[in-house]
């Protein structure tokens, strides 16, 4: 995570303005057109999850739904669906069924999501679910926001105009849901869950399909189906009393039935015996009151227990992952075995109907079975053999973070962590490229955070702060925010409790990071200052340096410019006494941007200038690319057009080959300030436009904002005064909502002058009014020359 000026990873307002607002301009010559959007064939999503095998019954249901998915209305039909019934009752099975049937209906696309509200660990969120389906429809990590609002009106944005499905499995309550549902009726939505979720019925007119537990004729129908080819007919009154014992709940019936067709010559009626006898056992330990529960976990009771020993120990250990779904390596280091004795393991459990096999070397457990497992690790397992168990996962994890980060190719600003050595045996995480790394962490992303929490729970300290930690390279460029600031406060206390003073310092510097991305200022000053006293101590002049850096940004946010210069210098000097080009060439890069906001543009040039400098030096493609559109902009204030757009065209290139959306949208933001002093406003309508849709889908509001600024120039340049003082009402809500108080006065400053322009005194005195506060106390003379002019607008003279 390098400490550039970076546009901020998060969404941190309400909108203020849809791209939509933004009216088609007509491409004319003359413009400085470096950019030619183009686009490839979009990969459709298919995301089932394999079809159930032997599936039987539930016809009533299937006809009602098939029914309504082939439905074409759809305006007068409800477009959303829930199955609820008990735990084990099959609505997952009802759901795949009738997805997979009627997956032809809908062209552009299946989406699904296990929301897992019934695990034993914590829900998936919305937030997360979204980031899942907006990866599924092909938009690059990057332009995800952390927002949960943004991330929703991209999703909802993506699919309005498709024919999709999507199935929302085990939904916990209406909150899981709602940000999920699309905003138009032409997709269809398939929810599970255990709840009636009476609020998606009474305010989405959602329609409920309600599942019962099967009838004595449609148990024994399934166990016939499933035990079909593998045993002769067994007696009716067998079959009847092995359904009554499973409480004719299909998660049950399909677990005894494998059972009973892994064991062809066992006459049923022993099998029962087995059963009764677990079950009578089970109903004496058992203290809680949900019969079908208690019937569910006698049946699993007695299927685990049939197991071989070493599938039966993997069966519990595997109740120990942090997360709930987990890859071929990872069971292999809970284990403790070779892939290929773990992948034989593995079939056993999914033979045996106690795991799920979900294609692409990733299982799980259905959330029953789960806590079913876990329960029989904590009382079966010795402590060590857990403890034991849990390390070797854990340490993968580190070691697979380690391995991620080093495929990626980190560009030398981020903190490295060493291990603590280990002895024990666990596969070797290898990644092909930095494409390969970076799609292992979104597999993982939900479980390297559940290791974190899990590590600290378990009071292994240093693994509870190394994860994160080694994690910021990563997820700086990618999802900074989100949930890490939670799991990263999680692991400062770890640090803490382990008396790692080191590990207290690189967390609260991440912190830092965070908090500034969040607008969250005071927070940040106080973690990078931390951070900074604690390298201090351990005399990691390198750590102080880079904690120095991002006090000097957090006060570029608050526009303390001589602070910020302080910090900026003092890290610079440290830097070069280290003899750290990369470090160097951060601090020179910041300080330009410091001349450029206090107004010193030909400083702003130089300094900027030498870090593109050292960026190529050092081969560093992308901080020269970014550091090269920060050039553009201090080459347009001054008016040296042509070398403005060199840069912003060798930029260009580098976004394009790299498919990196949010420079792209940087720098038509840049070319639309160019088109606007080369007086093409309507290329800069273009170039604006795109910036805004490109940047607010990565997040980047203050961007956006300033998009809508340079919208409102070009209309007034086209003397469309009415048009010019929307976007500048526009662009100043924005920036009042993002925090930002010297774009928010310039955006006042400017409807203000529109109002005038217009002949309405008065709306411009109110505006001038607004942003004459906001003013106060920013540094620089660029800023006491528009408190100089705003102050004269507001004198009774004026």
């Amino acid at each position: 995570m390098s400490e550039t000026p970076e546009p901020d990873a998060n969404n941190w307002s309400n909108r203020s303005a849809s791209a939509r607002d933004f009216v088609q301009a007509r491409d004319v010559s003359g413009g400085v057109h470096l950019h030619q959007a183009g686009q490839r064939a979009a990969q459709v999503p298919r995301q089932l999850p394999i079809d159930v095998r032997g599936f039987v019954n539930r016809n009533v249901e299937l006809e009602r739904l098939d029914r309504w998915l082939s439905s074409d209305e759809e305006l007068d039909t409800a477009a959303v669906a829930v199955i609820a019934g008990t735990a084990g009752v099959g609505k997952t099975a009802l759901a795949i069924r009738c997805a997979h049937r009627a997956s032809p209906r809908f062209p552009d696309g299946q989406l699904y999501v296990n929301l897992r509200g019934y695990d034993p660990g914590a829900p998936l969120t919305a937030d997360d679910a979204l980031g899942h389906f907006l990866r599924a429809l092909e938009v690059p990590a990057s332009r995800i926001s952390a927002d949960v609002e943004a991330k929703a009106g991209l999703y909802r944005s993506l699919v309005a105009d498709k024919r999709m499905l999507i199935v929302l499995d085990n939904a916990a309550t209406v909150g899981q849901v709602r940000p999920l549902l699309p905003g138009t009726s032409g997709c269809r939505v398939l929810i599970t869950s255990r709840s009636r979720l009476p609020g998606l019925v009474a305010r989405e007119g959602a329609r409920r399909v309600a599942l019962e537990l099967l009838s004595d004729t449609e148990s024994v129908a399934l166990l016939r189906a499933v035990t079909v080819g593998y045993r002769k007919a067994d007696n009716p009154g067998d079959l009847a009393e092995l359904a009554r014992l499973c409480a004719r709940l299909p998660l049950a019936l399909r677990v005894a039935a494998e059972r009973a067709a892994g064991r062809p010559a066992m006459p049923l009626a022993d099998l029962i015996q087995d059963l009764r006898d677990e079950s009578s056992l089970w109903d004496a330990l058992s203290t809680e009151d949900d019969d079908d529960a208690d019937a569910v976990r006698a049946v699993f009771a007695w299927s685990y227990r049939a197991l071989p020993p070493d599938a039966a120990r993997s069966f519990r250990l595997l109740g120990l992952h942090p997360g709930a779904e987990f890859s071929l390596d990872a069971a292999t280091a809970l284990i403790g075995d070779t892939r290929r004795h773990a992948r034989r393991l593995l079939d056993t459990l999914v033979g045996a109907h106690l795991l799920e096999d979900m294609g692409s070397g990733r299982y799980q457990f259905h959330d029953l079975m789960r806590a079913y497992a876990a329960d029989q690790a904590h009382h079966e397992e010795p402590a060590d053999e857990q403890d034991a168990a849990l390390r070797r996962v854990l340490e993968w994890y580190l070691r697979s973070s380690i391995a991620s980060v080093d495929a990626t190719g980190s560009r030398g600003g981020a903190f490295r962590v060493s291990p603590d050595p280990f002895d024990g045996e666990i596969p070797r995480t290898e990644f092909i490229d930095h494409r390969d790394a970076a799609q292992w962490y979104e597999r993982e992303r939900s479980n390297l955070m559940a290791a974190t929490r899990t590590a600290a729970a378990a009071g292994l300290n240093r693994i509870a702060w190394q994860i994160p930690a080694v994690l910021m390279e990563i997820n700086g460029s990618r999802d900074p925010l989100g949930g890490w600031l939670a799991v990263d406060s999680i692991a400062l206390d770890a640090a803490r409790r382990g008396g790692d003073r080191r590990g207290e310092a690189v967390i609260h510097w991440g912190l830092g990071v965070r908090n500034r991305l969040g607008q969250h200022l005071q927070e940040a000053e106080d973690h990078y200052r931390n951070a900074q006293a604690l390298f201090d101590e351990l005399g990691d002049q390198w750590g102080v340096a880079k904690s120095l850096n991002g006090l000097g940004l957090t006060y570029l946010r608050y526009y303390r410019l001589h602070a910020a210069r302080v910090e900026f210098e003092r890290g610079l000097t440290i830097a070069r006494e280290l003899d750290a080009p990369l470090l160097v060439a951060f601090l020179v890069g910041n300080i330009g941007d410091l001349h450029f906001r206090h107004g010193d543009l030909a400083e702003a040039e130089r300094e900027t200038r030498k870090a593109v400098a050292t960026y190529r030096q050092l081969g560093n493609d992308s901080e020269e690319a970014f550091c090269l559109t920060r050039l553009a902009e201090v080459l347009i204030e001054q008016g040296q057009f042509a070398e403005a757009r060199e840069s912003l065209q060798h930029a260009m290139a580098y976004a394009e080959a790299n498919d990196n959306k949010l420079l792209e949208g940087l720098l038509l933001l840049r070319q639309g300030h160019l088109e606007l002093e080369e007086n093409h406003p309507e290329s800069a309508l273009t170039s604006s436009q795109h910036a805004a849709v490109l940047l607010r889908q990565f997040g980047y509001e203050g961007g956006a904002a300033e998009a809508l600024q340079v919208a409102g120039k070009a209309y007034r340049q086209l003397d469309r005064l009415d048009d010019a003082v929307n976007f500048f009402r526009q662009a100043a809500d924005a920036q009042r909502k993002y925090g930002d108080r010297w774009h928010h006065a310039v955006a006042l400053d400017s409807l203000a002058e529109a109002f005038s322009l217009l002949g309405k005194p008065d709306h411009a005195r109110q505006a001038w009014n607004e942003a004459q506060p906001l003013l106060a106390g920013i540094d620089g003379p660029r800023a006491a020359r528009l408190r100089l002019r705003v102050d004269q607008r507001l004198s009774p003279g004026e």
